[in-house]
């Protein structure tokens, strides 16, 4: 009997619980849906039409026509600043990334070696990253690189005449790489972060071993650094080919000189908002999240060549 009386004891509280569980599930979903509302009307709803208007001829003032893959065949063989905006995108992007983590990884271990003062330096690297977009930064360089500016009379003091490096041609893309390297801030803090995480049983294993500073460096750090300099990489390539702020006001808006600030997502506003070609606009906008989708791709799909984790075994 007092078995019997034990079990029917209980049912009231599973049951019990199951409810509270559900009234707990219903709360969760509850304050789910302000986001979930911003999330499909202000994301994945835009996404949608823009990749409906990638099809069309779209002006802003008329109702979209409908033109198939015109678009993309005009884009890829029509336009050839389209390609000139890509080949300088993709120089920005594969010689200004690299140079960024290299300066926040070196920054970072020289940091990580230096206890006194360590907060103030940081946060003075990490400055520029949180300030480096705005337009006043922006403005700031450019009168800093432009003729008769701080940069050329500093180099006209050594006997280095060159002029300004926003007009010119061959310098113009050195100083927009320059501005991204300046915001190393944001990566050098993830690296120090993960510097702190290395055991140092490593390194006196290292040093025991006869093991220098170089060799230290390449057998240790950069093994077990690798999970965070994936995060960086992937973080950084994507933000190197959203950038748009500083090309446009070092430009006025123009791409120049001669096209070369002309990187892909100020072209790609151009043709949307001031030629009104807005169907074309978003056929460049969904070419770039493949891009981008495509590399994200191979860099998971080949970090397990490269990336160490702590606890695997390799």
């Amino acid at each position: 009997m007092r078995q019997v009386r034990r079990a029917e004891a209980k049912v009231p509280t599973t049951a019990g619980r199951r409810a509270h569980n559900r009234k707990e599930t219903v709360a969760g979903y509850g304050f789910l849906v302000p986001w979930l509302i911003g999330f499909l009307g202000l994301t994945v709803g835009p996404m949608i039409f823009s990749l409906y208007l990638a099809f069309t001829k779209y002006n802003l003032f008329t109702e979209p026509e409908w033109i198939g893959l015109d678009n993309f065949v005009r884009m890829f063989t029509e336009d050839p600043n389209y390609i000139q905006s890509v080949q300088i995108t993709l120089v920005y992007v594969l010689v200004g990334t690299p140079i960024k983590l290299a300066a926040a990884l070196g920054v970072a271990m020289l940091l990580n070696y230096r206890d006194r003062g360590s907060g103030f330096f940081r946060s003075s690297f990490y400055a520029p990253s949180l300030i480096g977009a705005s337009v006043s930064v922006a403005i700031v360089w450019r009168a800093m690189f432009s003729t008769d500016g701080p940069v050329d009379d500093t180099l006209s003091f050594f006997g280095i005449d060159i002029g300004g490096w926003v007009g010119n041609v061959a310098l113009v893309i050195p100083m927009m790489i320059l501005l991204a390297v300046w915001q190393f801030g944001a990566p050098m803090v993830i690296f120090l972060a993960g510097l702190k995480q290395i055991p140092q049983e490593l390194y006196e294993a290292a040093e025991v071993d006869g093991a220098g500073p170089w060799h230290k460096f390449r057998n240790v750090t950069i093994p077990m650094l690798s999970s965070v300099i994936f995060f960086n990489l992937l973080l950084e390539l994507i933000n190197a080919f959203q950038v748009f702020a500083s090309a446009y006001i070092i430009s006025n808006g123009s791409g120049g000189p001669a096209g070369m600030t002309n990187f892909y997502t100020l072209y790609l506003y151009k043709r949307g908002f001031a030629d009104l070609q807005m169907g074309y606009a978003s056929a460049m906008a969904w070419v770039l999240v493949i891009v981008v989708a495509i590399i994200a791709f191979i860099l998971f799909k080949t970090q397990k060549s490269w990336v160490h984790y702590a606890g695997e075994n390799r």
